[in-house]
């Protein structure tokens, strides 16, 4: 049942599912996005000893807008919440969009009570470009023209918030069409994971309600039907974050994951993190791209538990080896199957699919997930 909770002249909502008792762990969610993203279905939540936490940020869902934020600002938000339910130690996962915001956390530890940290296949920050990382290179087209479009006109978002203000309209009138468009840039390992019904029920019920709303622009130079959350983000992403990346606290565990092929989030910038993070487990995921973090999550949140100093319950993450440039990388044994739901003729499109399929007793499923199709184990392959 989704909860709120006012901090600083705001609303902020939330929502919790599994063992109130049990360890709590934030996840936020991608851009665009909202608490209603893919996660764990709460019987495997309680079977993870982990009570999941998720919100909308300002100008998604039912959290109103904070003008001007920062990435810097979610730990705030973060920690409001936190007190509202009374936690006293908890974790933060962050996937896409939400791993910056998730870093915030680990650098900010406001009153020491972030237990551990994951940023999911994260973007680096803007004053990277100064620093060895060409920002752009590796993204998709669509990526790099809307962020030109940002970087060319900034601080004005008057033609971001006209083109975000389409795409959400597309969503709100057929968000499959929005997906499709995202599926015709993405690597062929990542259109296997969507494909997935279950996974992408859950990210079409993510974009509509992410932009379900429209958030009133600032003022009459934006597009009133622009969806705001999304604007603020990406200005918060090309921004300064408002944080520096060496005031990580490194009494909190972090982890980097990543996928080789991710073309959101190029894996230039996961090997930037890793260099500007020496402390954090980096995990790169070869043969891997973007989405592979979303069936990964079971094992990372299991991580960011463990880290928390708790016992391991029902799921133990791969086994970790490391690689030869130190770093460490998760390994999965997989199975390539060209198994499908019902007959297929051989030479159609089904069943030339290839589905990675994980060799493990039991592996935990995302909510609404359907239990015979499990994609690719985006945990060794996905980032």
């Amino acid at each position: 049942m989704v909860k709120t909770v006012p901090y600083g002249g705001r609303t902020i909502a939330y929502e919790t599912w599994g063992d109130p008792d049990a360890h709590p762990v934030f996840l936020l969610h991608g851009t665009p996005g909202s608490r209603l993203g893919p996660r764990l279905r709460t019987f495997d939540l309680h079977k993870l000893g982990v009570r999941l936490i998720a919100y909308d940020r300002p100008g998604y869902g039912g959290s109103s807008r904070h003008p001007k934020r920062r990435v810097v600002d979610a730990a705030e938000d973060i920690n409001a919440i936190a007190e509202a339910l009374d936690l006293k130690k908890y974790s933060v996962v962050g996937r896409s969009g939400g791993a910056p915001h998730a870093l915030a956390c680990a650098a900010r530890n406001l009153g020491s009570q972030v237990a551990s940290v994951a940023a999911l296949v994260s973007l680096a920050p803007p004053n990277a470009d100064d620093d060895g990382l060409d920002w752009h290179r590796g993204m998709s087209e669509s990526n790099v023209s809307t962020y030109d479009l940002l970087d060319r006109h900034a601080p004005d978002v008057t033609e971001l918030g006209a083109l975000l203000a389409r795409n959400a309209e597309t969503i709100r009138r057929d968000p499959t069409l929005f997906l499709a468009a995202l599926r015709d840039e993405m690597p062929s390992v990542d259109r296997v994971i969507v494909e997935d019904a279950g996974i992408r029920r859950l990210l079409l019920v993510n974009y509509l309600s992410a932009v379900g709303r429209a958030e009133q622009g600032a003022g009459a130079t934006v597009d009133p039907r622009a969806p705001m959350g999304w604007v603020d983000d990406l200005v918060a992403f090309r921004s300064p974050w408002g944080f520096d990346l060496k005031a990580i606290d490194r009494s909190v565990p972090v982890m980097l994951w990543h996928g080789e092929h991710d073309v959101f989030a190029p894996v230039a910038h996961f090997r930037w993190l890793a260099r500007k993070i020496p402390s954090a487990k980096a995990v790169l995921q070869p043969s891997a791209a973007h989405f592979a973090a979303l069936p990964a999550l079971p094992q990372v949140l299991a991580w960011v538990r463990d880290q928390a100093g708790l016992t391991t319950t029902a799921v133990t993450p791969p086994a970790v080896a490391e690689t030869g440039d130190g770093r460490t990388n998760w390994l999965t044994t997989l199975k390539h199957s060209q198994a499908h739901h019902g007959q297929a003729q051989p030479g159609s499109r089904r069943s030339d699919r290839v589905r990675l399929q994980v060799e493990t007793a039991e592996v935990p499923l995302l909510e609404g997930q359907h239990p015979g199709v499990l994609p690719a184990d985006a945990l060794a392959q996905r980032g």
